[in-house]
């Protein structure tokens, strides 16, 4: 072996990039989380998805029956698509990933296309629940937060950020947001390999998992 391939010169094949996952309830800390690894490891280094990108684009017949659907089941997310995305990145293929207007409850026509990187990085409340986009997932991540401290958090998200009114939000929490929470998302942080206490205040939490992100890139 010459010195230039045992230092991974131009004929040595490119490594595989290292796919994290952040998982949590809704209000958990997860953008928090999300950011302080974006800038710890290097935004250059990272293709950032997001699973809410990956709604259903449906034809609504009118605002009652928007008000009817369930956001918070696996269904209401085209799963399958983002799993072919994070498929293509890992095979070091760029992806058009959607945009999904969260006021009008539809996708955008535009997309956000996003390139390979060493860093797959993608964060949704229920990436662990299906066994397809666990697999593909190197590195989970579960945010653990209180319930009331979430759902103060989602009130101003939604209220502030996607034109929602207090009564709305709150009947959404009670109907969906809740039940599915603890049929699908709590249970799932069994399959996290890492869970955060406190979401994105929790400091120690978050240098152990950024020093073992950069541990499995192992200085790329």
């Amino acid at each position: 072996m010459s010195a230039a391939d045992s230092r991974g010169g131009p004929d040595a094949p490119t490594p595989r990039p290292v796919v994290l996952g952040v998982a949590g309830g809704t209000g958990s800390g997860k953008t928090t989380v999300v950011r302080a690894i974006l800038e710890a490891v290097g935004r250059e280094r990272i293709a950032f998805i997001e699973q809410d990108a990956y709604y259903r684009d449906v034809e609504w017949e009118d605002a009652e029956q928007i008000h009817r659907h369930n956001f918070d089941h696996p269904s209401a997310l085209e799963g399958e698509l983002l799993v072919a995305h994070l498929a293509e990145l890992k095979a070091g293929r760029r992806v058009e990933v959607p945009i999904y207007d969260f006021v009008h409850h539809r996708r955008s026509v535009e997309t956000r296309r996003v390139e390979p990187r060493p860093v797959v990085l993608v964060e949704g409340i229920l990436l662990f629940v299906e066994r397809d986009l666990r697999d593909l997932l190197d590195f989970k991540i579960y945010v653990d937060t209180d319930a009331d401290i979430r759902l103060i958090r989602r009130l101003r998200r939604d209220i502030a950020e996607r034109g929602r009114d207090f009564g709305n939000v709150l009947a959404q929490y009670e109907s969906t947001v809740r039940p599915m929470h603890l049929e699908f998302v709590e249970p799932s942080k069994r399959w996290a390999d890492v869970i955060i206490p406190e979401g994105g205040e929790n400091r120690v939490a978050l240098g152990m998992v950024i020093a073992r992100v950069e541990q499995l890139l192992g200085g790329s």
